[in-house]
């Protein structure tokens, strides 16, 4: 099970939503335009349907709506980051781009073979069932569609500004993001990736944070 996972309890989902819709709208606010930029960059795919995994308040899927084409589902199993995200994509206007959507990413409500690209940025350490999960992905994703999947914050550069900034708050966020990235955290998800996808996902580990890059095979 995933470590200290606030997602569980309605009362503490409920904060846990407010907290990160506060500071992905202050001191996190920089990473998402330059992970969106990244995600364009490398996988090029800027036009169909893209899922954001563990949407939260919405954050990457506004960056990324707003330099491509992409229709976005932000899709997230808590009611209170649903609510949140619905009004901060309203409140940018962006609507018709992105649609929220709630539900476990273990049990998505979308056909096969839909999504061309499925985006997440630090949700996986609260995932439950990453089996569950990572079948679903590959489901729903679309042959020669791709994945850009995992934890960071952009550079190095604001990385370092955000966890100085986060130390001086003194709430053990530094200790939470090691336990969270740690050993055990990785050999877990990496078990669940070869026991589901097998060599059909490569993974990657950077100063910038680590991604998972799934492909789902065109039919010959």
């Amino acid at each position: 099970m995933p470590v200290d996972n606030p997602y569980l309890d309605d009362e503490e989902d409920k904060k846990a939503a407010m907290d990160m819709d506060a500071i992905v709208k202050t001191l996190f606010a920089p990473i998402y335009p330059v992970i969106a930029e990244q995600i364009k960059s490398m996988h090029g795919i800027v036009t169909g349907n893209c899922i954001d995994l563990g949407a939260g308040p919405g954050a990457l899927s506004i960056g990324l709506a707003r330099i491509t084409d992409l229709h976005l589902y932000a899709v997230d199993k808590s009611s209170h980051s649903f609510d949140i995200a619905t009004k901060n994509i309203k409140d940018v206007g962006l609507e018709d781009r992105i649609t929220p959507v709630k539900s476990d990413i273990a049990a998505m409500p979308f056909e096969d073979d839909f999504a061309d690209l499925m985006i997440s940025r630090g949700s996986i350490f609260f995932w439950q069932d990453l089996a569950g999960a990572f079948n679903e992905i590959y489901r729903v994703l679309k042959p020669g569609g791709e994945t850009h999947i995992g934890g960071g914050f952009g550079t190095p550069e604001l990385k370092k500004f955000i966890f100085a900034e986060m130390a001086k708050k003194n709430d053990g966020f530094e200790d939470r993001s090691k336990k969270r990235g740690g050993p055990k955290a990785m050999k877990r998800i990496k078990d669940a990736l070869d026991e589901t996808l097998g060599g059909k996902y490569r993974m990657t580990q950077s100063d910038t944070g680590f991604w998972i890059f799934i492909t789902k095979e065109k039919a010959l």
